[in-house]
């Protein structure tokens, strides 16, 4: 590899944030866990369906961190990390030439395990998917780009608790197993509700940072209401899961994702006493405690 294209691709491989890979995967692997519970899946699907949550995963970090460049917030005063753009590794056109080409292999890697799953791009369950992945790619891209993005009016709880929870495992499951149980949309819940606690986390962190660019609902409601809100957003979280299995039980075993609740006590306990820079530590906590949580529900549900 050249000098050139690798001062270039060091602060590309920076911007793609693969820290933030396990939070976009806990849903994916619960969907997928609980599918192989329930049919038999190939690996195809199974394969393409993991690449594809990694692919939306890079796409948003790229086209967050162009859009927070563009819009200033990403300026010295920020308190999460410094990222390619603000530390002048990375050229504006060569990040927009970066999030095109995810944007490609996103929609390549989808139409990929859309086939994989159903045989054909045309069927009336394919067509449903890929609208969806259509959705979630916009959904990436516009957080923080192109006009009046979501990201900055407040509304990125929302998107974040329909694709990260709802979507992520609700449409694995499907993918899989061609159906889509009501209930399974508790568990599903859960996650969305994890990680838009991931969100908040951030934007209580990020709070002095985003005042002059960006509404979120931590400067909406105030410091002290948005801990209040992250407990119920925890709260909520474990309560789908718990009402989920008290339903379903099969076995003592799917009871295994009780064993992540200390991991969870000690976040909410570093969140409400923590403030500003202080916060960043309690992200990947969080984030890690996700797909763990996950992992133990899946594994708990096959057994």
């Amino acid at each position: 590899m050249s000098k050139h294209a690798n001062s270039v691709f060091l602060p590309l491989l920076h911007s793609m944030r693969l820290r933030t890979l396990p939070l976009s995967l806990s849903g994916v692997l619960l969907g997928l866990f609980f599918a192989i519970r329930d049919v038999a899946c190939g690996v195809g699907e199974c394969l393409f369906l993991v690449l594809t949550a990694v692919s939306l995963q890079i796409l948003s970090n790229l086209s967050n961190e162009l859009g927070d460049f563009l819009s200033g917030t990403d300026g010295d005063d920020r308190n999460g990390p410094a990222y390619s753009l603000q530390s002048n590794q990375l050229s504006v056109r060569t990040m927009r030439i970066a999030i095109a080409v995810a944007a490609v292999v996103c929609a390549c890697f989808g139409a990929t395990m859309v086939w994989f799953s159903f045989g054909t791009l045309f069927s009336a369950e394919a067509v449903a998917l890929l609208c969806l992945g259509a959705a979630a790619i916009w959904a990436a891209v516009r957080y923080t780009l192109g006009r009046n993005p979501y990201g900055y009016r407040g509304f990125g709880d929302v998107f974040v608790f329909i694709f990260f929870g709802l979507v992520s495992v609700g449409g694995s499951y499907f993918v899989l197993a061609h159906e889509l149980p009501l209930l399974l949309l508790l568990p599903a819940a859960s996650v969305g509700f994890f990680s838009v606690g991931v969100l908040n986390v951030n934007n209580l962190r990020d709070m002095d940072s985003d005042r002059a660019t960006r509404v979120t609902i931590p400067l909406k409601i105030g410091e002290r209401r948005a801990k209040v809100y992250h407990c119920f957003l925890i709260g909520f979280g474990w309560l789908c899961m718990i009402v989920y299995v008290f339903i379903t039980q099969t076995s003592m075993w799917n009871w295994l994702f009780l064993l992540a609740l200390p991991l969870y006590v000690k976040h909410v306990a570093g969140v409400l006493t923590l403030t500003g820079r202080a916060l960043d530590k309690m992200l990947p906590l969080l984030v890690m405690s996700t797909m763990l949580f996950c992992i133990l529900a899946g594994v708990g549900g096959l057994c």
